[in-house]
């Protein structure tokens, strides 16, 4: 399926099912979500790394509008549809300031590979106890998908995006479980070594007696 979408290009990566909240400000934007709004419409977020905007990018749906400015600005609630691939960027449409692209929509393949999410889910738990954060999930473990993931696994903006355009579950999956299995040594070595910093000068209880 091929059609057109007002595009709304941001620093981030949304993926499918997740859940987004804009503050939308600029005269374009305003009038883009204004338009969606009246038409609801869904558009598009596409990512953009390093002032460029990028080939995939993701569908949102407008849920809510949770604040209405004097000014025009809006607190929007947006959720995640699905990824779409810009086959052509539309510069200029009659009467509106932001832009369009036409763009397909590459089938997506998510199945169920339980062994495989529960290494990930296992990996992106001994990251957040080394950093000492706590994250919960809105599902039960069996039914994350690697979307509900990337975000907590550590990955770069630049990562997220690779990650973004791997259209089958299995190998987002192995795409963070070969991350996961790269950085959490790491973080571990960090965390031992500050341990080391922060020791230094302390009183120590140090003994030879096992030489």
């Amino acid at each position: 399926m091929t059609n057109f979408i007002s595009i709304f290009p941001l620093g981030v990566v949304v993926y499918p099912g997740e859940q987004l909240n804009l503050h939308v400000f600029e005269p374009r934007y305003k009038q883009l979500v204004a338009a969606c709004i009246a038409e609801q419409k869904p558009f598009g977020i596409p990512v953009v790394i390093n002032k460029k905007i990028m080939e995939y990018g993701t569908l949102v749906q407008i849920k809510k509008v949770e604040k209405m400015y004097d000014t025009g600005e809006m607190d929007i609630v947006t959720v995640g549809d699905r990824v779409f691939r810009i086959l052509e960027q539309v510069t200029e449409i009659p009467d509106k300031l932001y832009t369009g692209a036409i763009v397909n929509y590459p089938d997506n393949n998510e199945g169920s590979h339980l062994r495989l999410l529960k290494e990930v889910l296992h990996g992106v738990r001994e990251l957040h106890a080394i950093l000492q954060i706590h994250k919960s999930f809105k599902k039960e473990d069996t039914a994350l998908l690697s979307y509900d993931l990337a975000h907590h696994a550590g990955l770069s903006l630049d990562e997220e995006y690779e990650l973004l355009h791997l259209f089958y579950e299995a190998q987002r999956l192995e795409y963070l479980k070969r991350h996961l299995h790269k950085v959490i040594p790491m973080m571990a070595e960090m965390e031992r070594l500050k341990e080391r910093v922060l020791l230094n000068g302390h009183f120590r209880n140090l003994s030879t007696d096992n030489l």
